[in-house]
């Protein structure tokens, strides 16, 4: 007994599971031959699991036919032929192919009207029966952004009209009054700069409300070293008032960066050993404001010192204040101060342009000086230069996609023997080009020119090392004029590891010695993202033009960048 209660009930499950997996059939046909080819050319769905399913598709597709100008289509049945089959008959009726509606000019620019119509009248304009949606969409987004959120637009007293067109009205309400921000209130990192709110982002009380528009701003948070978007920015609207919250949260910043690097002395054979340290403070006083201090020592018994601070929005204004000193050591040849002062302006959160002046002054402090062209000098140059910045946040080892550097500068450079006028050229730029998640190629060019009669040796632009071309000693060329360029393949193996090769080359002019030549560096290296920071490792072999490779000149740099 207890093996048919079984058996009964196996055949009962069994049967009930494949009714729940039965298809049902649905054919659509029209009225003609030409409607049914119609509706199978809009390639509906014809397999269903239930009735309800069907109900929704001939829905969907009575709605498509109204897009493409049949609005008076009519359902006629639904029609079960057996358990598995349903059919069902359309009248597509008359298609219709455009549409003229009539506007108030008070209410609508005509020049909005211009970008949905190529036939805008002061009174009517004609639209495709299939961009009707599209088009009312975008008035009402327009609406919208003159700060009437609540607008409502729609077509009324719609006529048929001959030749397969409509007539219709362009009804439109809006409120009384505009709405405005009123109140902006931060949460989250609640100390978030207000300057930045107004320069940066542009955003303010009584600016006209448009929330599409404040959320394309605040994406501009994440362009910030400081902080970022928490979630896209809310409001709340009570009768006569408009407030914006905005979801902000403050980032590490702070960045401390050093590398150690090591090669072969090619006087002595032995191994001697360079680096530097650069440290980077970033909003501390929640004011926006960043310090950098950079102290490097190198093995051509070179150090330099540099303190860059860099004062955004001054007195709540759209003008910020950089400042700048480097001291430049060489053994005991010469020193060379350079003070720099420059007033910025923040375009827009990509672009900024700059002005301003920089001092120079050097000093040979050879005793017995021998050597002409290391001489006492000052230079006074009046500097204009403009940086454009394009991140990709959402990478992690490599925050910066592209970004561009020019400086000039004019003056003049005052010794004993009188003064000469002078310009400089500096250029600076990298793009990284992402093949697809894993791949992607970086170049970088940099480069610098010195336009002058004469030339003294304490005054050459140094260049060379793991900021510059690798596989040389850090600031061990000295040149005129010089370009850089610096190649990577970089395969990232995951999110915190990367491995790249180095195809570096240069060319550079020394008018002193009359020289120009050409440099090339090969290599390969490696990126680590752990907690304590960014750790890299580079491997390079440097050679000029004209001589061969040799492991001796190799140069190992290594890195640690950390944030705090």
């Amino acid at each position: 007994m207890r093996k048919i209660t079984f058996l009964v009930l196996y055949i009962y499950v069994l049967f009930s599971f494949q009714g729940f997996g039965q298809e049902i059939r649905l054919k659509i046909s029209g009225n003609t031959e030409k409607e049914t080819k119609v509706l199978d050319s809009l390639g509906y769905n014809k397999i269903h699991p239930n009735y309800n399913s069907i109900k929704r598709e001939l829905d969907s597709l009575q709605n498509k036919l109204i897009n493409i100008g049949f609005l008076e289509n009519e359902l006629l049945d639904i029609t079960k032929k057996n358990d598995t089959s349903f059919t069902s008959n359309i009248n597509l009726k008359n298609k219709f192919n455009t549409i003229y509606i009539y506007y108030n000019n008070e209410e609508i620019d005509k020049s909005t009207l211009n970008l949905i119509s190529n036939a805008v009248l002061d009174d009517y304009f004609v639209l495709k029966i299939a961009d009707i949606e599209k088009a009312l969409t975008f008035i009402n987004s327009e609406i919208s952004e003159k700060g009437y959120p609540f607008s409502k637009l729609k077509l009324v007293d719609i006529t048929n009209e001959p030749n397969a067109t409509l007539k219709a009205n362009l009804a439109l309400e809006t409120p009384d009054k505009k709405r405005t921000i009123n109140d902006i209130v931060l949460k989250g990192y609640t100390k978030f700069p207000q300057s930045y709110l107004k320069h940066f982002l542009k955003i303010k009380p009584d600016q006209v409300f448009d929330l599409n528009t404040i959320q394309t701003k605040t994406t501009q948070l994440n362009n910030l070293k400081f902080a970022k978007e928490l979630k896209p920015p809310e409001v709340l609207f009570t009768n006569d008032s408009t407030t914006l919250y905005l979801y902000i949260e403050k980032t590490k910043s702070n960045a401390f960066d050093g590398f150690l690097g090591f090669g072969t002395n090619e006087e002595t054979g032995k191994l001697q050993f360079d680096g530097y340290l650069n440290l980077n403070l970033n909003n501390n006083l929640n004011f926006g404001e960043s310090l950098r201090l950079l102290y490097k020592s190198d093995e051509n018994d070179q150090q330099t010192f540099e303190a860059d601070v860099s004062l955004p929005y001054l007195f709540k204004s759209p003008i910020g204040v950089d400042l700048l000193l480097r001291i430049f050591r060489r053994d005991s040849s010469f020193t060379t101060t350079n003070q720099s002062a420059k007033i910025h302006y923040q375009i827009n959160p990509k672009h900024k342009a700059f002005g301003g002046i920089l001092a120079t002054e050097s000093n040979n402090l050879l005793s017995n000086n021998t050597n002409q062209t290391i001489t006492d000098y000052k230079t006074q140059y009046y500097t204009f230069a403009y940086q454009f910045i394009n991140p990709q946040n959402y990478n992690a080892l490599f925050p910066i996609n592209s970004k561009v550097f020019l400086e000039t500068g004019f003056g003049d450079r005052t010794t004993d023997n009188g003064s000469e006028k002078q310009t400089q050229l500096l250029f600076e730029a990298h793009k990284i080009f992402n093949l697809n998640l894993k791949n992607s190629f970086y170049i970088r060019l940099n480069g610098a020119h010195l336009i002058s009669d004469s030339y003294f040796e304490n005054e050459l632009m140094r260049f060379g090392g793991i900021n510059s071309i690798r596989g040389f000693e850090e600031n061990s060329l000295y040149a005129t004029l010089y370009g850089v360029v610096n190649t990577e393949y970089r395969y990232q193996i995951s999110n915190t590891i990367f491995i790249h090769s180095i195809i570096d080359a240069a060319y550079f002019e020394n008018k002193i010695i009359n020289t120009d030549e050409k440099l090339f560096g090969y290599g390969f290296g490696f990126g680590l993202l752990t907690k304590a920071g960014l750790f890299r490792f580079n491997y390079a072999n440097g050679k000029t033009e004209n001589s061969a490779f040799n492991l001796s000149n190799s140069k190992i740099h290594i890195s640690l960048t950390t944030n705090f």
